[in-house]
């Protein structure tokens, strides 16, 4: 798996719970899931774009997994740390296997997130060892930071006027009057904020703020969006004026904290459906290259991708180990990030089973209504997805709210004065 120097990790075993890097005394506790893994190394990297980790730590099936979480303790690192992982296993496509042991791979459970300058997507699609190219994920100890008493407004749903709003686009230009190097940033959004209190709005609604690969995007282009995820945890880096590795961290928890203190709430635009991964011939990031069967929902050719998102692959959100890293992001994002709530894109696809199939009681969903540390959160969805699935009216539990889309659209063309318009325009308020 590499002719680097290996450290024996015997004797730090550490523990497989909980999942990510976690502050612990004297070091750091990695833990990961893979079920099929044959054999895991974690890499410690001195630099965002060095070819070669400084550090390996070989683990040990024996001592260093428990079930199929394979952990490890790093004695005398510490938050900034940049980390990542190269996993050996079958490659088999046909079965659903897709293991690279040549590739660096991010920690579905990383707080923090690096990019290179020199990140290459075309390179994580093609063999052999990018690691200078590879993103990497970073040590983040999330209980440093000052809220100074803040906490989320939970303003009821019928006092709520939301403002939809992509962070980059919002202060990118020079008329928004941001200062140079904070337009297009999280520090931005704050410069704003008196703006955002004279359009009388109680909340923000951020499109994607999950790192995400801009390269997901065809030939010449930039993904604008946001909506290709690499991670649920960390916040995307390029939105802070803080390029350190834990600058994008504590510069969203300032535009939070501003926010609340002007009275404003926080949502955000979530994307559990897919991934940046894309489909058989994309890049081998993260998921694809842990445990590809677990992540996503496979077509009956194991070899190929399920693809209700229309972006080349399904994440598979009612298996058991997806369940929980979907609850334990919007957790995450909850207690440590202090949002007020999420709006989930293509939602519908949370209905489906490993199959593909609709379920009439996704487990995905009920849990993440049912949980009580999200019991007082605006739940939004976006109750369809791109292979038809339109449940808009029909949405699944209680607590969740619908995106109207057509509504929407209607309304929007009736005020612009588009031909036809009228018409529709009544419809949606006489239904």
């Amino acid at each position: 798996m590499g002719e680097e120097a290996v450290i024996n990790s015997v004797g730090n075993a550490g523990h497989s719970w909980p999942l990510g890097a976690t502050i612990v005394d004297c070091g750091i506790n990695f833990s990961v899931f893979s079920r099929s893994a044959t054999g895991v190394e974690l890499l410690l990297f001195d630099r965002e774009d060095d070819a070669r980790p400084a550090r390996i730590m070989r683990l040990d099936p024996a001592a260093n997994r428990t079930y199929h979480y394979w952990h490890v303790r790093v004695p005398d690192i510490r938050s900034g740390q940049l980390y990542g992982y190269r996993v050996a296993g079958p490659y088999d496509p046909a079965n659903g296997m897709r293991f690279d042991p040549a590739k660096v791979l991010l920690d579905p459970y990383g707080r923090g997130l690096i990019v290179p300058k020199n990140y290459s997507r075309d390179a994580a699609r093609q063999a052999g060892d990018k690691a200078a190219t590879a993103m990497k994920s970073v040590v983040v100890d999330v209980h440093t930071y000052d809220w100074e008493g803040d906490t989320p407004l939970q303003r009821p749903s019928s006092r709520t006027i939301v403002y939809e709003m992509h962070v980059r686009g919002f202060t990118r230009h020079p008329s928004s009057g941001v200062a140079e190097k904070r337009r297009g940033t999280f520090a931005g959004v704050i410069e704003k904020i008196p703006y955002l209190q004279q359009l009388g709005i109680t909340a923000v609604e951020l499109m994607p703020v999950f790192q995400f690969d801009p390269q997901d995007a065809p030939p010449g282009r930039i993904n604008y969006w946001g909506y290709a995820p690499v991670s649920f945890f960390a916040p995307h880096q390029a939105y802070s004026s803080r390029q350190d590795a834990l600058g994008p961290l504590d510069e969203f928890r300032d535009m939070v904290k501003a926010l609340h203190r002007a009275g404003i709430e926080v949502i955000l635009d979530v994307v559990f459906n897919h991934t940046a991964e894309g489909n058989h011939d994309g890049p081998t990031l993260s998921f694809r290259g842990l445990d590809n069967p677990t992540y996503y929902i496979l077509e009956q050719d194991r070899a190929r991708y399920a693809n209700y998102s229309g972006t080349g692959n399904t994440l598979n959100a009612n298996h058991p180990i997806v369940r929980r890293m979907i609850l334990d992001s919007l957790r995450y994002w909850v207690k440590e990030m202090h949002v007020d709530g999420f709006r989930f894109d293509l939602a519908a696809i949370l209905e489906r089973d490993e199959s593909g199939q609709l379920m009439p009681n996704p487990p995905v969903l009920w849990d993440i209504e049912s949980d009580p540390e999200l019991a007082a959160i605006k739940l939004i969805a976006e109750a369809w997805d791109a292979a038809g699935l339109y449940e808009v009216g029909s949405f699944i539990g209680d607590s969740w709210k619908e995106w109207n889309g057509r509504f929407r659209d209607d309304v929007r063309s009736f005020f612009r004065g588009e031909e036809a318009s009228v018409g529709l325009f009544a419809d949606r308020f006489a239904w």
